[in-house]
C-alpha cells in the first residue's frame, strides 16, 4: 500500500509542473502514487507529463471544470471516496504544481501525521520565492467576525492582534507548531479515514474555499488539523490564477458560499448585513450574481 496518494491539478503551468514532479519523484523514504489532472491547458502540459513522466497517472480533461472537480477526479482515481477502496493510500495529498519539495519533505509529513492518530489533516510551512511566509498555510475559519475584520483591513492594520489577526494567525511565530482550523490546498495532507467520514471536496466551489470547507467538515467530524513548520515547502503562488480574470471573482464568490453554508443561520442581522456589504464591495458583479441565487446548502460531493 502506498503511503501517499498525490493529486496535482494543473492549468497552464508546464514549467513549474515539471519542477514539481521532479521534486516529488526524487522524494526519499515514502511510497507515493501520483496523479496529474490537467484542466485543458493550452501550453502543452499534458503532453509534457505523458512524455517526461510515464510513471505518473495523467488525466487530461478536455474542459476546465475547476479545482474541486479536478481534485476529486484524481482522488477517485487513487481509490479515495466514501468508503475508500482497500488499496487506497494511507493519506491523500493535494499539491499545487507551483510547489517544490525537499527530498525528505513527504516522508517527514507522513511521519508527523503517523505520530498522532487523531490528526485528520496537516500542512507544512509554505514559503514564497523571496523566503517570506505564505500566510495561507495556517488559517482560522472565516467566521462573520473574522471575515469582517479582513474585509475592513483591520487584519492588515493590526497583524499582531489575536483578535484582528486571526484569519492568517499573523500573531504567531511562523516557526510555532500549532493546531489550526485549516491548512491550504497548495499542500493539504488528509488521512484516509477522515475522507471516509466526510467525503471528497465540495464541487460547488470552482476554485478557492474548497480547502476551507473540507477542513471545516474534517474538524466537525472530530479530527484535529495541524501546521508543521519543521517541514518547509517552496510555493510560487498564484502561478495559474494570476493568468485568469475569473480567479479574484471566484475568491469572493467562494467566501460568500462558505459563509452561507456554515455561518448564515447563526449570524445576527446587523452583522450579516455588514458581511454582505463587504463581500459585495470586494466581489462586484460575480458576488451580486451569487447573492441573487437561493441560499441553498451546496450539497457535499462524495
Amino acid at each position: 500500500m502506498h503511503d501517499l496518494g498525490i493529486v496535482i491539478v494543473n492549468w497552464n503551468t508546464s514549467a513549474l509542473l515539471r519542477r514539481c514532479l521532479e521534486s516529488v519523484l526524487a522524494s526519499e523514504g515514502v511510497r507515493c502514487a501520483v496523479v496529474v489532472v490537467d484542466n485543458a491547458s493550452s501550453d502543452g502540459s499534458a503532453a509534457m507529463v505523458a512524455a517526461a513522466f510515464p510513471q505518473v497517472q495523467l488525466i487530461a480533461s478536455p474542459t476546465n471544470d475547476g479545482f474541486s472537480i479536478a481534485n476529486n477526479q484524481g482522488l477517485r482515481q487513487l481509490g479515495f471516496g466514501q468508503p475508500s477502496r482497500p488499496d487506497a493510500p494511507r493519506y491523500a495529498l493535494l499539491l499545487n504544481p507551483d510547489t517544490e519539495l525537499a527530498p525528505d519533505a513527504l516522508a517527514r509529513m507522513v511521519a508527523y501525521m503517523d505520530a498522532d492518530p487523531g490528526m485528520g489533516a496537516a500542512g507544512p510551512k509554505l514559503v514564497l520565492p523571496d523566503g517570506s511566509l505564505d500566510y495561507a498555510c495556517r488559517r482560522a475559519f472565516p467566521t462573520p467576525a473574522v471575515s469582517f475584520y479582513r474585509i475592513m483591513g483591520l487584519s492588515k492594520l493590526f497583524p499582531r492582534s489575536r483578535v484582528f489577526g486571526r484569519y492568517n494567525m499573523t500573531y504567531l511565530d511562523p516557526n510555532q507548531e500549532t493546531e489550526v482550523d485549516s491548512v491550504v490546498g497548495a499542500y493539504m495532507q488528509v488521512r484516509r479515514e477522515a475522507i471516509d467520514q466526510v467525503g471528497l471536496l465540495n464541487e460547488s466551489f470552482f476554485m478557492y474555499g474548497e480547502d476551507l470547507d473540507w477542513a471545516f467538515r474534517i474538524k466537525q467530524a472530530g479530527w484535529t488539523i495541524r501546521y508543521n513548520p519543521a517541514v518547509t515547502v517552496l510555493h510560487v503562488k498564484r502561478a495559474a490564477s494570476r493568468q485568469s480574470k475569473r480567479a479574484q471573482q471566484e475568491f469572493h464568490r467562494a467566501s460568500l458560499m462558505f459563509y452561507r453554508m456554515h455561518y448564515r443561520q447563526q449570524t445576527p442581522l446587523w452583522l450579516h448585513s455588514l458581511v454582505m456589504l463587504g463581500l459585495l464591495v470586494k466581489g462586484g458583479r460575480r458576488v451580486w450574481q451569487e447573492m441573487r441565487q437561493p441560499s441553498h446548502p451546496f450539497g457535499t460531493s462524495a
